[in-house]
Formats: structure tokens, sequence, C-alpha cells
């Protein structure tokens, strides 16, 4: 045991006499008289007495010395008890004066941070609340109006009828998919999977899960080289064409076309661009943020798929940005290596579990 760790164990181990007192002012008065009457006990062993006026007079002064430079002190103190006090009613806008240079300012300091930190874990929990709970009525309603008119009569429980009610239940299966995936970043989860795949056989696949969804919009892709194979998440990264390829056909015109373009050297540049107006130079870093969407977007975005995008791309230590049209063009570069022979995908059932 070090030195220094055997003075701090003995100092623990310390009586505190002083913990009943409610006030840390009068501690310090305490502490101070304390003090000083050590020092005038010695002083009449070795001297001898003072004058007793002399005595009360000195020690007077000193508590109230004491009390007025200790106001300062504690001052930050009472307002942090204030402040928690006023978190626990879901008040953080409380703030703490931190001028002091000593460990009660470094803790004022501290805990404005947390302050802010707290208040804005509120403000997204209420707002994703507000959004999520938003998200869920709209299909929810949708739904239950299909299914009304069946029960009544109104309308038949025809093929057109039963894809209406299927494409409501799809939207609310996509939306807690990505909630669940909005739960793993915020947990802070980044498990990979990472495993050598041809690139093209996974494009072609979610392209054909896509078109079932976006009837009507005709999607292309270029791979360069056309046996390219990459070393990352087959999972993830089918998860990330899926919903840049959602973006496009839901901002895109409608019987228009997606192009899905791949290049594989030293890293894998994905892109996907439509044939719609585009995203404006401000816009380009929101349109990632969570719950963002275009004002063109039709048939139920939930406003999560590029934050997701997003994570996964960060995830394999990559980029993903807005870059310039024609159309709206989202590129993201991911770390890769190419593998020789083109493998066989055996990650069927898993990517499907993912996306």
């Amino acid at each position: 045991m070090s030195l220094r760790t055997a003075f701090e164990t003995t100092v623990e181990l310390l009586p505190r006499p002083l913990d009943p007192v409610r006030s840390i002012k009068l501690k310090l008065g305490i502490l101070l008289v304390s003090a000083m009457a050590s020092g005038f006990a010695y002083f009449w062993y070795r001297i001898g007495w003072l004058a007793p006026g002399t005595t009360f007079g000195t020690i007077a002064i000193v508590l109230v010395t004491s009390q007025i430079l200790a106001h300062g002190m504690t001052r930050p103190l009472r307002e942090m008890t204030a402040a928690v006090r006023a978190m626990r009613a879901g008040d953080y806008s409380r703030r703490v004066r931190a001028t002091a240079r000593d460990e009660v300012g470094e803790l004022a300091e501290a805990f404005n941070q947390m302050a802010d930190d707290l208040g804005a874990a509120d403000q997204q929990r209420r707002e994703l609340i507000a959004n999520v709970s938003h998200e869920l009525r709209t299909p929810i309603t949708a739904l239950q109006n299909v299914l009304e008119n069946v029960v009544d009569g109104v309308a038949q429980p025809d093929a057109a009828t039963m894809r209406t009610a299927l494409a409501q239940t799809e939207r609310l299966g996509r939306l807690v998919t990505e909630l669940l995936d909005l739960s793993r970043i915020d947990a802070g989860a980044h498990r990979l999977d990472k495993a050598d795949f041809a690139l093209a056989p996974l494009l072609e696949e979610v392209v054909a899960e896509a078109s079932v969804a976006a009837r009507g919009v005709r999607f292309t892709i270029d791979v360069s080289p056309p046996d390219a194979t990459v070393h990352a998440d087959e999972a993830r990264l089918a998860q990330v064409v899926a919903n840049l390829l959602d973006n496009a056909a839901r901002h895109g015109p409608a019987g228009g076309e997606v192009r899905i373009s791949a290049s594989v050297n030293a890293n894998l540049v994905l892109e996907v661009a439509d044939d719609g107006p585009g995203i404006a130079p401000q816009d380009r870093v929101r349109v990632f943020e969570r719950f963002t969407r275009g004002e063109r977007a039709a048939g139920g975005g939930t406003g999560l798929g590029l934050n997701i995008a997003r994570w996964v791309v960060d995830l394999h230590g990559g980029t993903i940005a807005v870059v310039d049209g024609p159309g709206c063009r989202i590129r993201a570069t991911i770390p890769a290596t190419t593998a020789g022979p083109t493998p066989t995908s055996s990650a069927t059932t898993s990517r499907r579990a993912a996306t």
C-alpha cells in the first residue's frame, strides 16, 4: 500500500464531529474558533493567559469575519440545492453562478454542464415521444378506418382493400424496426459482423424489395467492378441501401428513376441518386437528423431512415453526405477491401432480420 493510499484510508477513518451541523458557514466558524481555542490553550500553557476582553474580542472578530467571507463560499452550494429541487419539478433552466476558482467553482461549472445535458436530454425525450406518437397514430388510424369500413359493410374485403391494410401494417413494422435501431443508437450498441461478400447480389436483392414497395419507380444498378466484393457487415450495409432507396423513391417524382452506383477500390463508394428537386445546401446536414422529412415525402416516411443510415456508416468508420445534383444524390464512403473471387453469400437470413 502506497503512502498516499494509507493517508487517504486514515483520513476516511477519522471521526466527523461536525456532521450534525446543518450550516457550512457555522461549521467554518466552529472550525476557526476551535483552532483559535487550541492556539490560545498552547499560548496560555507556554506564556500565560491573555486579558479576557482581548480573548473574547478576538473570537468575536474571527466569527464575524468568517461568516462574511463564508457567504460567498457557500452561495453556489445553496444555488445548486435550489436548482436540484427545481430539476425534480422538471425545470432545467436554473444555473449556478460560477466565479470562484476553487473546488466549489469547479463543482458549479460541472453542475451547469450537467444541467445543460439534462435539459437537452429531457427536450429530446419530449420530442421523441411527440414524434413517435404522431408516427404511430397515422398508420393506426388509417388501418382502423379500413377495418371499420370492412366490418360495417361500407367496403368489401377485396384485394385492393387488403393491400391498403397491408401497406399500413408494413408502415407500422418499419417504424417499429427503426425505433429498435434508434434504441441501439442511444444505448451505444455498435456490434458489427464483418465478412467478405459480393456487392452486386446484395444490391440486386435490396432493389427487388424496394421495387415492390415503390411501385412505378425504376431502379438501375451500376457496380464497378461487376464482381466486386467488400469486407463489411452485410446486414447493416443492406439496411443503408434500403433506407437510401426508400428516401429516393419518396422524394423523387412518380414514375421516376433511382440510380444506384457503387465502386470498390480501397473504399466502397456507394451513391444513390433520383430525379427529384434535390436538397438545399443549408438543409444537407439537417436531413440526417432524427424525424427530419422533406416536404415532398409521400407514403409515410418516418424521418429516421437517413439518421440510421448515418449511424451504420459511422460504425464502419465511413462518411455519408448529400452531394451536388442533378436531383438528390447521397454518397456513402465506407472503408472496404476487395477480397479476390466472388464468394457465395450466405447471410440472406440475417440480413433480412436487420432490415
